[in-house]
């Protein structure tokens, strides 16, 4: 992160988000919309390409994590893109990584090492991800704890009960705790929203979690059965841009699960360019959370470069 305002969040406003609708026809159709009406080619294409591997949180969230697999990913996150494929693309000086690096609290230690002095930050996912119903009190200690042992930015979860059962009061207080928690380090709000039942409560959610701190909305753990989609990105990005236009504050924008091929990214980059305007195509304000995607673009890269595609186990992510 660059030294983009924080959000400080607000007090709850709940006239303004009631307010909050969501016309699904019409938020379906615009989505249907975004990657038809214009595309990038060639030598475009590959830029466009090279900017979202630089919006990646690099992720691995699996059980049978061990430190070496996060090492790997880490060398991985320093050099995403094969030198010769860099060469090739005049690219060669540019010292391209990707956005950060996601892991378990318990992986934290190893990647702060293996990312050190590089500049690239570490996320821990915290908050008893991914449904974050352990013990309240245990979920603010594992924000304390991940700060404290490195992490520069924290992805907790919300309770999705609260989005279902329209107490966006009890949201907002334990956002806001959690906001209080994270102290320096940039908070991504995981909504969950292929759990909140409609795109209204997506809506309503995300400006709740807002007013309350929040530096980054996320759409999903990368876990629940229905993960990023374009039309919950939609209502999203509007309700950040509502939140902006009315506090002057920018918040990031995270879509996780489901974004795994260069196609993909570069509909979700002209999502955000359209909407949200050229700051929204930045680290600091976009990321994809991802592992697969990064294998996906390098190959196409490799395709434009040679215009042959190659075997995926030449582009390996760890």
């Amino acid at each position: 992160m660059t030294d983009l305002k924080r959000n400080p969040g607000m007090e709850l406003d709940l006239d303004w988000v009631l307010c909050a609708r969501a016309n699904r026809s019409a938020i379906e159709r615009r989505a249907a919309s975004i990657g038809t009406r214009r595309s990038v080619k060639k030598n475009w294409q590959a830029a466009w390409l090279l900017k979202a591997i630089s919006c990646i949180d690099l992720t691995t969230l699996s059980g049978d994590d061990t430190a070496a697999r996060v090492r790997r990913l880490c060398a991985k996150a320093r050099q995403p893109v094969r030198q010769d494929l860099l060469d090739a693309l005049g690219m060669g000086d540019v010292k391209l990584h990707t956005g950060a690096i996601c892991v378990y609290h318990e992986m934290v230690e190893t990647a702060v090492a293996a990312l050190a002095g590089t500049g690239i930050p570490v996320a821990a996912v915290s908050t008893g991800f991914p449904a974050g119903l352990s013990p309240f009190h245990l979920r603010i200690r594992e924000i304390e704890e991940s700060v404290k042992t490195g992490a520069q930015e924290i992805d907790i979860v919300i309770s999705r009960r609260h989005v279902l059962e329209g107490n966006w009061q009890l949201l907002y207080d334990e956002v806001r705790e959690m906001r209080a928690a994270c102290a320096a380090a940039h908070m991504k709000t995981i909504l969950a929203t292929g759990e909140l039942g409609s795109l209204r409560n997506v809506a309503r959610a995300a400006m709740v979690c807002m007013m309350a701190g929040a530096d980054f909305i996320k759409t999903s753990t990368g876990k629940e059965a229905v993960n990023a989609t374009l039309p919950v990105s939609l209502v999203m990005v509007r309700a950040l841009r509502d939140y902006g236009d009315k506090t002057g504050i920018k918040i990031g924008y995270k879509p996780a699960g489901g974004v795994s091929k260069a196609k993909d990214a570069l509909i979700y980059q002209m999502l955000m360019m359209e909407e949200l305007g050229r700051d929204w195509l930045e680290p600091d304000l976009f990321r994809f959370g991802a592992s697969s995607l990064l294998g996906d673009i390098e190959r196409q890269l490799e395709h434009h470069v040679t215009g042959r595609y190659s075997a995926s186990f030449r582009h390996a992510i760890g």
